[in-house]
């Protein structure tokens, strides 16, 4: 009886962490149409930009993939994907919303 409990528990608690998933992905596409991210960049091909499936690819398991991403996002970049800079993103975007694109495209 134990047993059937724990995995009933252990169900509902990853049901739950996927809904949280779900809603921040939501919330990283809505983010990304708002603040125009989609007008050089795309999930799954290169545009201007690189695909953000390329961006999760480059730094899955890196530590400090989100803090990196924050910093060249509020600054801009020129160099690392091709000679097309990416225009600077702060203010005019609030950290916040910064801090969730980054773990949105960190996500895809």
């Amino acid at each position: 009886m134990k047993i059937h409990y724990t995995l009933l528990l252990a169900g509902v608690c990853l049901m739950g962490v996927h809904s949280a998933i779900a809603v921040d992905m939501a919330q990283g596409a809505a983010l990304a149409k708002t603040h125009n991210c989609l007008a050089c960049h795309a999930i799954d091909k290169k545009m201007v930009g690189p695909a953000y499936q390329d961006v999760a690819k480059k730094y899955k398991g890196d530590k400090e993939a989100v803090n990196t991403l924050v910093s060249k996002v509020k600054a801009g970049g020129k160099g690392v994907w091709g000679p097309i800079p990416m225009p600077a993103n702060s203010p005019k975007v609030s950290d916040a919303d910064i801090k969730t694109l980054v773990e949105w495209v960190l996500a895809n």
